[in-house]
């Protein structure tokens, strides 16, 4: 498994929104009403994720048969948008993102902190991320999208 990682340029920008809007059109649908899933996916909407491109936030994780496999974005101590396309999950791409998400962030701050999804949290919590709150989000689609804010101190 190819631990390529790098940032994310402009002519990404289609494989991002791809392994984005792919893996939450393939996954979510099995642990959210149809409602939260249409709100996650707009929450990962064409202008945001260009702009996370452009302010240089986006890295890509390329398979060693050259496909971007997946994606994550750093806002500041925040490990956001990591998706891995579904044909990828269970391969170590995921936790190739997640150890340089964290790699990155503890080179600044003491804590990295995510949003897990359910079909995520598990994972997150064999990393040793802790549960800090609960968000509980209407999605303005008649369901609510829930997910935990978890926290990993750099000492853990």
């Amino acid at each position: 498994m190819s631990k390529n990682i790098r940032q994310a340029i402009e002519s990404d920008f289609g494989a991002v929104k791809k392994i984005t809007q792919e893996t939450i059109h393939a996954v979510y649908p099995k642990y959210y009403p149809e409602g939260a899933v249409r709100f996650f996916s707009e929450h990962h909407a064409d202008e945001k994720i260009m702009r996370d491109i452009n302010a240089g936030i986006v890295y890509l994780v390329v398979s060693d048969d050259g496909v971007p496999a997946g994606t994550v974005t750093l806002t500041d101590n925040e490990v956001d948008r990591l998706f891995v396309l579904p044909e990828y999950q269970g391969s170590g791409y995921g936790r190739a993102l997640l150890d340089f998400a964290e790699d990155a962030i503890f080179a600044s701050y003491d804590v990295s902190m995510l949003h897990a999804s359910f079909p995520a949290k598990s994972i997150y919590l064999k990393r040793g991320y802790r549960e800090v709150d609960y968000l509980k989000i209407d999605t303005g689609y008649g369901d609510f999208l829930c997910a935990d804010v978890m926290e990993k101190r750099k000492c853990d």
